[in-house]
């Protein structure tokens, strides 16, 4: 499978895209950031990101609900 699920801007020239990715026989879950190419409106990916395997996305889910907690909080959000 290999399939976005969501892209929110970053900046002017860069995307974050999360989606579920099928990578040497392993199901990923890939947070990556995709930058536009010079002269031109395509968007390429960067080596900045993570891909973490798919057994252990309730894990990032997790820690990302600690860190929403967090942050409201502290009234960041």
């Amino acid at each position: 499978m290999d399939k976005t699920i969501a892209t929110f801007k970053k900046n002017k020239f860069q995307e974050i895209r999360v989606g579920v990715r099928e990578f040497k026989g392993n199901d990923l879950v890939d947070i990556r950031t995709w930058t536009m190419t010079q002269g031109s409106d395509d968007m390429v990916p960067t080596a900045k990101g993570v891909s973490i395997n798919v057994q252990i996305f309730k894990d990032l889910k997790n820690a990302l609900a600690k860190v929403e907690e967090v942050l409201v909080e502290n009234r960041m959000i």
